[in-house]
């Protein structure tokens, strides 16, 4: 005999509180992994990951954070994502902005402890991690190819569109024969190879900000971009999915 009580959905609390967490997550391993363990032991690059090992970082980070905290919340841990999937007719618009802070909050907790860890290391590794912009998404002379902002609002604003088309596909009704957390970080894996020359990356404007909040003001007065760009790219896969759905 099996116990058929009904499970309660998770409060919004609990499910806030999972969208911190995963975000933290997602910054903590990320940004990490980009500033210290890509150049480790230095910038020779002996036993550093590099440019793919920061990807692939983000992309097992992302599939490990949906699998452990995606049935409590959706997994969004980026506030563009939860705008497209409001856009899209799939979360509830009353609960979009207590997400986007919730991930907002977790992203900058992230980056904080990584810069207290840091604190810790050798003599002037905070302040050189600091100095180097800690990571964080620019166009111009903070971008790593010197791409323009046109560049880098194409660039975003595409990948955006194409990461949030991805997850609106496979957690969709007819579903994925792949697990969506491996479909999603892998999709997240290829994008950010393509885009970290262009803009170091970012698609999640929680991430952008977590970062350049503590770089410093030449950093934080580019996070606009971050924040309209991959915005307009959600918003677009979102209308074009809530278009097919009603055809």
């Amino acid at each position: 005999m099996t116990d058929a009580t009904p499970v309660a959905p998770p409060t919004l609390r609990t499910r806030l509180a999972a969208e911190t967490a995963g975000t933290f997550l997602l910054v903590f391993a990320l940004i990490g992994a980009a500033t210290s363990t890509a150049v480790f032991p230095d910038e020779q690059n002996t036993l550093g990951i590099g440019l793919l090992g920061v990807a692939l970082t983000l992309g097992l980070t992302v599939m490990i954070g949906a699998s452990a905290f995606g049935p409590v919340s959706g997994g969004h841990f980026n506030p563009a994502v939860t705008v497209g999937l409001a856009v899209a007719g799939r979360f509830r618009w009353a609960d979009v902005v207590p997400y986007v802070v919730a991930q907002f909050v977790g992203g900058t907790l992230g980056a904080g402890v990584l810069l207290l860890v840091a604190g810790q290391g050798a003599d002037g590794f905070l302040r050189s991690t600091l100095d180097s912009g800690f990571a964080s998404n620019g166009y111009g002379d903070h971008s790593p190819a010197g791409s323009t902002l046109l560049g880098v609002a194409i660039a975003e604003t595409v990948a955006t569109a194409v990461f949030v088309t991805v997850i609106l596909r496979v957690t969709g009704r007819r579903g994925s024969p792949v697990p969506p957390p491996v479909v999603i970080g892998a999709t997240l894996t290829i994008l950010l190879l393509t885009l970290i020359p262009v803009s170091n990356a970012s698609l999640n404007p929680a991430r952008s900000f977590a970062t350049a909040v503590f770089a410093g003001p030449e950093w934080l007065a580019q996070w606009w971009a971050f924040l309209v760009f991959p915005v307009l790219g959600a918003v677009l896969a979102g209308v074009v999915a809530r278009l097919r759905a009603r055809a």
